[in-house]
Protein backbone atom coordinates (compact mmCIF):
# COMPACT_ATOMS: atom_id res chain seq x y z
CA UNK A 1 0.00 0.00 0.00
CA UNK A 2 1.34 3.41 -1.02
CA UNK A 3 1.82 6.36 1.32
CA UNK A 4 -0.45 9.32 1.08
CA UNK A 5 2.56 11.64 0.66
CA UNK A 6 3.85 9.77 -2.33
CA UNK A 7 0.48 9.87 -4.10
CA UNK A 8 -0.15 13.65 -3.62
CA UNK A 9 2.24 16.03 -5.52
CA UNK A 10 3.32 19.39 -4.07
CA UNK A 11 1.02 22.25 -4.93
CA UNK A 12 2.44 25.75 -5.27
CA UNK A 13 0.18 28.44 -3.88
CA UNK A 14 -1.33 30.72 -6.52
CA UNK A 15 -1.53 34.38 -5.83
CA UNK A 16 -4.26 36.14 -7.70
CA UNK A 17 -7.81 35.50 -8.60
CA UNK A 18 -9.08 32.09 -8.71
CA UNK A 19 -10.15 30.55 -11.96
CA UNK A 20 -12.26 27.50 -11.91
CA UNK A 21 -10.69 24.93 -14.05
CA UNK A 22 -12.71 23.34 -16.79
CA UNK A 23 -13.78 19.88 -16.02
CA UNK A 24 -13.15 17.35 -18.71
CA UNK A 25 -14.48 13.90 -18.61
CA UNK A 26 -13.64 10.86 -20.59
CA UNK A 27 -16.01 9.91 -23.38
CA UNK A 28 -18.64 7.27 -22.66
CA UNK A 29 -17.14 3.86 -23.18
CA UNK A 30 -18.40 1.60 -25.95
CA UNK A 31 -20.07 -1.26 -24.16
CA UNK A 32 -19.72 -3.53 -27.15
CA UNK A 33 -15.89 -3.11 -27.32
CA UNK A 34 -15.25 -2.79 -23.61
CA UNK A 35 -11.96 -4.24 -22.42
CA UNK A 36 -12.44 -5.13 -18.79
CA UNK A 37 -8.69 -5.74 -18.25
CA UNK A 38 -7.49 -2.20 -19.12
CA UNK A 39 -7.26 0.52 -16.58
CA UNK A 40 -9.21 3.68 -17.25
CA UNK A 41 -7.37 7.03 -16.74
CA UNK A 42 -8.96 9.49 -14.41
CA UNK A 43 -8.75 13.19 -15.24
CA UNK A 44 -7.92 15.38 -12.29
CA UNK A 45 -10.18 18.17 -11.17
CA UNK A 46 -9.07 21.37 -9.64
CA UNK A 47 -10.00 21.26 -6.02
CA UNK A 48 -11.50 24.12 -4.15
CA UNK A 49 -8.90 26.59 -2.92
CA UNK A 50 -6.74 26.29 -6.07
CA UNK A 51 -5.39 22.89 -5.23
CA UNK A 52 -5.29 20.14 -7.79
CA UNK A 53 -5.84 16.52 -7.08
CA UNK A 54 -3.40 13.98 -8.31
CA UNK A 55 -3.89 12.45 -11.77
CA UNK A 56 -3.71 8.72 -11.95
CA UNK A 57 -1.75 7.62 -14.96
CA UNK A 58 -2.17 4.43 -16.90
CA UNK A 59 -0.95 1.61 -14.77
CA UNK A 60 -1.97 3.30 -11.54
CA UNK A 61 -4.43 1.37 -9.45
CA UNK A 62 -7.91 2.69 -8.75
CA UNK A 63 -11.58 1.76 -9.08
CA UNK A 64 -11.83 -0.19 -12.33
CA UNK A 65 -15.51 0.53 -13.27
CA UNK A 66 -15.72 4.16 -12.06
CA UNK A 67 -16.60 5.43 -15.58
CA UNK A 68 -19.18 2.63 -16.19
CA UNK A 69 -22.81 2.52 -15.12
CA UNK A 70 -23.56 0.84 -11.89
CA UNK A 71 -23.84 -2.94 -11.65
CA UNK A 72 -27.63 -2.98 -11.10
CA UNK A 73 -28.11 -0.86 -14.24
CA UNK A 74 -25.93 -3.21 -16.33
CA UNK A 75 -27.83 -6.17 -14.96
CA UNK A 76 -31.16 -4.60 -15.95
CA UNK A 77 -29.88 -3.83 -19.46
CA UNK A 78 -28.69 -7.41 -19.89
CA UNK A 79 -32.01 -8.79 -18.63
CA UNK A 80 -33.95 -6.51 -21.00
CA UNK A 81 -31.78 -7.65 -23.95
CA UNK A 82 -32.41 -11.30 -23.11
CA UNK A 83 -36.14 -10.68 -22.82
CA UNK A 84 -36.22 -8.84 -26.15
CA UNK A 85 -34.26 -11.60 -27.87
CA UNK A 86 -36.64 -14.20 -26.42
CA UNK A 87 -39.67 -12.29 -27.69
CA UNK A 88 -38.15 -11.94 -31.14
CA UNK A 89 -37.32 -15.61 -31.28
CA UNK A 90 -40.62 -16.86 -29.93
CA UNK A 91 -42.84 -14.45 -31.85
CA UNK A 92 -43.11 -16.55 -35.07
CA UNK A 93 -43.94 -19.66 -33.10
CA UNK A 94 -46.61 -17.73 -31.16
CA UNK A 95 -48.09 -16.35 -34.36
CA UNK A 96 -48.17 -19.79 -35.93
CA UNK A 97 -49.76 -21.21 -32.79
CA UNK A 98 -52.46 -18.51 -32.78
CA UNK A 99 -53.05 -18.97 -36.51
CA UNK A 100 -53.37 -22.71 -36.09
CA UNK A 101 -55.69 -22.26 -33.12
CA UNK A 102 -57.92 -19.86 -35.04
CA UNK A 103 -58.21 -22.21 -38.05
CA UNK A 104 -58.88 -25.36 -36.03
CA UNK A 105 -62.04 -26.49 -34.30
CA UNK A 106 -62.74 -24.89 -30.94
CA UNK A 107 -62.65 -28.30 -29.32
CA UNK A 108 -58.93 -28.79 -30.19
CA UNK A 109 -56.91 -29.86 -27.15
CA UNK A 110 -53.51 -31.36 -26.44
CA UNK A 111 -53.05 -35.10 -26.09
CA UNK A 112 -52.95 -36.41 -22.56
CA UNK A 113 -51.75 -39.69 -21.12
CA UNK A 114 -55.13 -40.18 -19.41
CA UNK A 115 -57.32 -39.70 -22.47
CA UNK A 116 -54.95 -40.80 -25.20
CA UNK A 117 -56.85 -38.56 -27.62
CA UNK A 118 -55.00 -35.96 -29.60
CA UNK A 119 -56.36 -32.59 -30.56
CA UNK A 120 -56.69 -33.68 -34.19
CA UNK A 121 -58.59 -36.77 -33.16
CA UNK A 122 -60.93 -34.65 -31.07
CA UNK A 123 -61.61 -32.34 -33.97
CA UNK A 124 -62.34 -35.28 -36.24
CA UNK A 125 -64.70 -36.76 -33.65
CA UNK A 126 -66.64 -33.50 -33.28
CA UNK A 127 -66.88 -33.08 -37.04
CA UNK A 128 -68.05 -36.67 -37.37
CA UNK A 129 -70.65 -36.01 -34.70
CA UNK A 130 -71.81 -32.90 -36.54
CA UNK A 131 -72.06 -34.89 -39.78
CA UNK A 132 -74.00 -37.59 -37.97
CA UNK A 133 -76.42 -35.01 -36.56
CA UNK A 134 -76.78 -33.44 -39.99
CA UNK A 135 -77.51 -36.84 -41.54
CA UNK A 136 -80.06 -37.62 -38.84
CA UNK A 137 -81.72 -34.25 -39.38
CA UNK A 138 -81.88 -34.86 -43.14
CA UNK A 139 -83.32 -38.32 -42.54
CA UNK A 140 -86.00 -36.89 -40.24
CA UNK A 141 -86.83 -34.19 -42.74
CA UNK A 142 -87.09 -36.74 -45.53
CA UNK A 143 -89.33 -38.97 -43.41
CA UNK A 144 -91.52 -36.00 -42.48
CA UNK A 145 -91.70 -35.01 -46.14
CA UNK A 146 -92.78 -38.53 -47.11
CA UNK A 147 -95.47 -38.55 -44.42
CA UNK A 148 -96.76 -35.18 -45.59
CA UNK A 149 -96.79 -36.40 -49.19
CA UNK A 150 -98.75 -39.52 -48.21
CA UNK A 151 -101.21 -37.42 -46.20
CA UNK A 152 -101.62 -35.02 -49.11
CA UNK A 153 -102.22 -37.92 -51.52
CA UNK A 154 -104.82 -39.37 -49.15
CA UNK A 155 -106.58 -36.00 -48.95
CA UNK A 156 -106.49 -35.71 -52.72
CA UNK A 157 -108.09 -39.14 -53.06
CA UNK A 158 -110.82 -38.23 -50.56
CA UNK A 159 -111.38 -34.93 -52.34
CA UNK A 160 -111.55 -36.62 -55.74
CA UNK A 161 -114.01 -39.17 -54.40
CA UNK A 162 -116.18 -36.42 -52.92
CA UNK A 163 -116.00 -34.48 -56.18
CA UNK A 164 -116.97 -37.62 -58.07
CA UNK A 165 -119.99 -38.14 -55.84
CA UNK A 166 -120.95 -34.50 -56.20
CA UNK A 167 -120.54 -34.72 -59.97
CA UNK A 168 -122.79 -37.77 -60.04
CA UNK A 169 -125.42 -35.92 -58.02
CA UNK A 170 -125.16 -32.90 -60.29
CA UNK A 171 -125.57 -35.05 -63.37
CA UNK A 172 -128.52 -36.84 -61.82
CA UNK A 173 -130.15 -33.56 -60.89
CA UNK A 174 -129.43 -32.17 -64.34
CA UNK A 175 -131.08 -35.23 -65.86
CA UNK A 176 -134.07 -34.73 -63.60
CA UNK A 177 -134.26 -31.10 -64.59
CA UNK A 178 -133.97 -32.07 -68.23
CA UNK A 179 -136.65 -34.72 -67.80
CA UNK A 180 -138.86 -32.29 -65.93
CA UNK A 181 -138.20 -29.36 -68.18
CA UNK A 182 -141.41 -28.25 -69.74
CA UNK A 183 -141.75 -27.73 -73.45
CA UNK A 184 -144.31 -26.17 -75.76
CA UNK A 185 -147.07 -28.55 -76.95
CA UNK A 186 -147.29 -27.04 -80.45
CA UNK A 187 -144.93 -25.36 -82.83
CA UNK A 188 -145.17 -22.61 -83.76
CA UNK A 189 -146.77 -21.18 -80.65
CA UNK A 190 -149.79 -19.00 -81.34
CA UNK A 191 -152.01 -18.13 -78.37
CA UNK A 192 -155.70 -17.40 -79.06
CA UNK A 193 -156.99 -17.17 -75.45
CA UNK A 194 -155.39 -16.71 -72.02
CA UNK A 195 -156.19 -17.79 -68.51
CA UNK A 196 -158.86 -15.70 -66.64
CA UNK A 197 -160.54 -14.15 -69.68
CA UNK A 198 -164.30 -13.80 -70.00
CA UNK A 199 -166.36 -14.05 -73.20
CA UNK A 200 -167.49 -17.20 -74.88
CA UNK A 201 -167.35 -19.29 -71.71
CA UNK A 202 -169.93 -19.64 -68.98
CA UNK A 203 -167.33 -18.36 -66.55
CA UNK A 204 -163.75 -17.14 -66.87
CA UNK A 205 -161.36 -19.05 -69.08
CA UNK A 206 -159.55 -21.74 -67.00
CA UNK A 207 -156.72 -22.52 -69.40
CA UNK A 208 -154.54 -21.45 -72.31
CA UNK A 209 -155.59 -21.93 -75.96
CA UNK A 210 -152.99 -22.74 -78.64
CA UNK A 211 -153.96 -22.21 -82.25
CA UNK A 212 -153.46 -25.30 -84.45
CA UNK A 213 -154.83 -27.13 -87.45
CA UNK A 214 -156.68 -30.37 -87.14
CA UNK A 215 -154.22 -33.23 -87.16
CA UNK A 216 -151.24 -31.25 -85.83
CA UNK A 217 -149.16 -33.33 -83.40
CA UNK A 218 -149.56 -32.63 -79.69
CA UNK A 219 -146.47 -33.17 -77.56
CA UNK A 220 -146.43 -33.81 -73.84
CA UNK A 221 -145.49 -30.62 -71.98
CA UNK A 222 -143.76 -32.58 -69.15
CA UNK A 223 -142.98 -36.17 -68.26
CA UNK A 224 -145.40 -38.18 -66.17
CA UNK A 225 -147.96 -40.97 -66.12
CA UNK A 226 -151.15 -40.93 -68.20
CA UNK A 227 -154.12 -40.97 -65.77
CA UNK A 228 -157.05 -40.25 -68.13
CA UNK A 229 -157.82 -40.83 -71.83
CA UNK A 230 -161.39 -40.23 -73.09
CA UNK A 231 -164.21 -37.86 -73.88
CA UNK A 232 -165.18 -35.20 -71.24
CA UNK A 233 -168.21 -33.08 -72.29
CA UNK A 234 -167.24 -29.49 -73.17
CA UNK A 235 -163.54 -30.55 -73.22
CA UNK A 236 -164.18 -33.09 -75.99
CA UNK A 237 -161.46 -35.73 -76.30
CA UNK A 238 -159.17 -35.15 -73.30
CA UNK A 239 -155.89 -36.65 -72.11
CA UNK A 240 -154.57 -36.11 -68.54
CA UNK A 241 -150.88 -36.61 -67.64
CA UNK A 242 -150.02 -36.58 -63.91
CA UNK A 243 -146.47 -35.44 -63.05
CA UNK A 244 -144.33 -36.89 -60.26
CA UNK A 245 -145.24 -33.99 -57.92
CA UNK A 246 -148.98 -34.63 -58.44
CA UNK A 247 -149.57 -31.78 -60.86
CA UNK A 248 -152.09 -32.64 -63.61
CA UNK A 249 -151.89 -31.29 -67.17
CA UNK A 250 -155.02 -31.46 -69.28
CA UNK A 251 -155.05 -31.61 -73.12
CA UNK A 252 -158.55 -30.98 -74.58
CA UNK A 253 -160.45 -30.88 -77.95
CA UNK A 254 -158.22 -33.57 -79.51
CA UNK A 255 -159.07 -35.36 -82.73
CA UNK A 256 -157.06 -38.50 -81.88
CA UNK A 257 -155.35 -39.90 -78.76
CA UNK A 258 -152.17 -42.02 -78.96
CA UNK A 259 -151.64 -43.02 -75.32
CA UNK A 260 -153.41 -45.11 -72.74
CA UNK A 261 -153.91 -44.90 -68.97
CA UNK A 262 -150.90 -46.04 -66.96
CA UNK A 263 -148.43 -45.30 -69.72
CA UNK A 264 -145.44 -43.19 -68.80
CA UNK A 265 -144.50 -40.43 -71.16
CA UNK A 266 -141.61 -37.97 -71.33
CA UNK A 267 -141.55 -34.34 -72.35
CA UNK A 268 -141.90 -33.93 -76.13
CA UNK A 269 -143.52 -37.38 -76.62
CA UNK A 270 -146.46 -37.18 -79.10
CA UNK A 271 -149.71 -38.03 -77.24
CA UNK A 272 -152.37 -37.07 -79.87
CA UNK A 273 -153.49 -34.55 -82.51
CA UNK A 274 -155.27 -31.19 -82.59
CA UNK A 275 -159.05 -31.23 -83.18
CA UNK A 276 -162.34 -29.42 -82.59
CA UNK A 277 -164.23 -31.85 -80.34
CA UNK A 278 -166.33 -30.54 -77.44
CA UNK A 279 -167.51 -26.97 -76.97
CA UNK A 280 -165.41 -25.09 -79.58
CA UNK A 281 -165.72 -22.66 -82.45
CA UNK A 282 -162.68 -24.01 -84.30
CA UNK A 283 -159.72 -26.36 -84.10
CA UNK A 284 -157.32 -25.56 -81.27
CA UNK A 285 -155.65 -27.12 -78.20
CA UNK A 286 -156.94 -26.19 -74.75
CA UNK A 287 -154.35 -26.70 -71.93
CA UNK A 288 -154.97 -26.56 -68.17
CA UNK A 289 -152.52 -26.92 -65.23
CA UNK A 290 -153.91 -28.19 -61.93
CA UNK A 291 -151.39 -28.55 -59.03
CA UNK A 292 -152.21 -31.64 -56.94
CA UNK A 293 -155.25 -32.29 -59.13
CA UNK A 294 -157.03 -29.25 -57.66
CA UNK A 295 -158.14 -25.94 -59.10
CA UNK A 296 -156.49 -24.67 -62.28
CA UNK A 297 -153.73 -22.04 -62.32
CA UNK A 298 -152.34 -19.91 -65.10
CA UNK A 299 -150.57 -22.32 -67.49
CA UNK A 300 -148.48 -19.49 -68.94
CA UNK A 301 -146.82 -18.70 -65.60
CA UNK A 302 -146.36 -22.39 -64.75
CA UNK A 303 -144.71 -23.11 -68.09
CA UNK A 304 -142.34 -20.14 -67.77
CA UNK A 305 -141.34 -21.20 -64.25
CA UNK A 306 -140.56 -24.73 -65.47
CA UNK A 307 -138.42 -23.69 -68.43
CA UNK A 308 -140.83 -23.51 -71.34
CA UNK A 309 -140.22 -20.23 -73.16
CA UNK A 310 -142.67 -18.40 -75.33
Amino acid sequence: MRNATSESPQVTPYAGRRVRAAVTEAPAPDLGNLDLTAEIPVVARQAAGGKRKAVKHAGARGPLFRGLPSAPLLLGVATLAVAISGVVISTPDSAETQLAASSSDISLRAATAASGVSGIGSVGTMRGRDLSRSSSREALQQAAGEELAEAAEAQVEVRNEALGQLQAKVEEQAKKLADNRWVQPLSPVVLTARYGQYGLWASYHTGLDFNGNTGDSIRAIAGGVVTFVGYDGAYGNKTVVTLDDGTEIWYAHQTSQYVSVGERVAASDVIGTVGSTGNVTGSHLHVEVRPGGGDPVDPYAAMVVNGASF
